[in-house]
């Protein structure tokens, strides 16, 4: 069985092959690992394989291992990147450096008003439905203008860009459609005036189709830990679908 560093190593081979394809340099493209149901030990050994960006989809899960690697904080950069629900941003405010997942301008406001002062601002992405699946999270491609001006006032919170979590296909062409969505919703957002530079899109199974789409984060966590260990947890009242 492959270690989590030799995994790294594939998937960053895998990662410089579509840079390479997309005529764009290998680091304009980001790898956050996505830790989501692995132990803090499985995210120190990625730590050690040169990984300093991570991905949770659960609060709590997040916060414990956030405290696990205490000693590390100052060289870690923590991504919430699961659906936030309005009674846990204050922790996320707290605690976590990026949010992947603000889906109303509610949690932004939150973000906001509850971000410490001493800290730097909190870095948000705006989550869309760019498939316009019922059962997924994020604002409509239409409402992504008017959140993302109001977002973009606030204090104590950069916007950064823009996240999504397409419907699965199977071919290359089919994956990079939604891709290339977003990469234009973005342009468009650029265009009225916003200073957006970032594009979380691309998982484990579509990063290919990603990275030619033009994302900049790519969020990855079954082709560097393999299949999640244990259910996702329910007790804290948290749920979010596979971002990885």
């Amino acid at each position: 069985m492959a270690t989590i560093s030799e995994n790294i190593q594939q998937l960053r081979a895998r990662m410089g092959l579509a840079c390479e394809q997309a005529s764009r340099p290998v680091h304009s493209v980001t790898l956050l690992v996505v830790t989501k149901t692995f132990p803090a030990e499985d995210v120190r050994a990625a730590f050690l394989a040169g990984e300093t960006r991570f991905g949770e989809n659960y609060v709590q899960e997040g916060l414990d291992k956030i405290a696990a690697l205490a000693d590390l904080r100052s060289q870690i950069e923590w991504h919430m990147i699961g659906p936030l629900q309005s009674n846990k941003t204050r922790p996320v405010a707290e605690q976590f450096d990026w949010v992947h997942s603000v889906d109303r301008l509610k949690i932004a406001q939150r973000l906001s008003d509850q971000r410490p002062a001493h800290l730097p601002p909190l870095q948000l992405c705006l989550q869309v439905n760019i498939s316009g699946e019922s059962t997924k999270s994020g604002l409509m491609p239409d409402e992504v203008l008017e959140v993302a001006r109001a977002v973009a006032a606030l204090p104590r919170v950069q916007l950064r860009g823009l996240m999504a979590i397409p419907e699965p296909a199977e071919s290359l062409a089919s994956q990079r459609e939604p891709h290339h969505a977003l990469a234009r919703l973005l342009q468009q957002l650029q265009g009225q005036g916003l200073a957006l530079d970032t594009l979380s899109m691309g998982m484990s199974g579509d990063l290919e189709a990603a990275i030619l789409e033009g994302s900049t984060i790519v969020r990855v966590g079954s082709a560097i830990f393999g299949q999640r260990q244990r259910p996702a947890p329910s007790a804290s009242g948290d749920s979010a679908p596979s971002l990885s």
